[in-house]
């Protein structure tokens, strides 16, 4: 009996965020880190911050994106966690507020499918589509009926506001190092650093429905 493994990226996954590797990669940190800053302390909505964000990506090649993607600071386990995901003939999603086109490249660890925000480097008018709460789950219930899957097939794995409609909705939850409002709603909760950590918590959720 298969099952859908349902991601966050930023603060899940990784430590810090896409966007902050991607500006790293393409020599512009400091300048995101300040408009990071900006943004977390309400100085910016979410489509103010891609207005700052996008300009400084501007020449940004498939060669950054690929940096980005292979230095960023991965919780330990990430690739075992997918590999082990495809090696149950299971499904595997990661849905992140993050660029689409730094999310896709989870593609080359096995997993099925990616959204992102459907952003342009320098383009400065901004995200043509945001993955908000919301979106998240609907992304989720739809993939859970393309693949003919019930809720209590599902898994999902977040750390922050914008998994709040996921965490709220569905049975099987695990808090990742996440705020004080998923844990509280997480079925597991787990701190540290080792992704498999948190996954075997969250197979173990599966688990109890369907011991077999």
């Amino acid at each position: 009996m298969t099952h859908l493994h349902v991601f966050d990226m930023d603060g899940t996954l990784l430590h810090g965020s896409a966007c902050l590797e991607i500006s790293r990669a393409a020599g512009v940190f400091e300048q995101n880190v300040e408009i990071e800053r900006a943004w977390s302390h309400g100085e910016f909505s979410d489509n103010a911050y891609w207005e700052h964000c996008l300009p400084l990506w501007k020449g940004l090649t498939d060669a950054h994106i690929d940096a980005a993607f292979a230095n960023a600071p991965w919780l330990d386990g990430v690739e075992s966690v997918f590999a082990d995901i495809r090696s149950r003939n299971e499904h595997s999603v990661v849905i992140s507020q993050s660029p689409k086109f730094f999310v896709d490249r989870f593609a080359q660890w096995g997993v099925n499918f990616a959204f992102g925000a459907l952003v342009s480097p320098g383009d400065p008018d901004g995200a043509e589509q945001m993955i908000t709460s919301d979106d998240k789950l609907a992304i989720t219930r739809q993939l859970l009926a393309e693949l003919g899957l019930a809720d209590d097939k599902c898994i999902v794995y977040g750390d922050s506001l914008s998994d709040l409609a996921l965490f709220s909705t569905l049975e099987h939850t695990v808090a990742v190092n996440a705020k004080p409002v998923i844990r509280e709603l997480a079925r597991v909760s787990y701190e540290g650093t080792d992704l498999w950590s948190a996954y075997l918590a969250g197979r173990a959720l599966l688990n109890e429905c369907s011991p077999n």
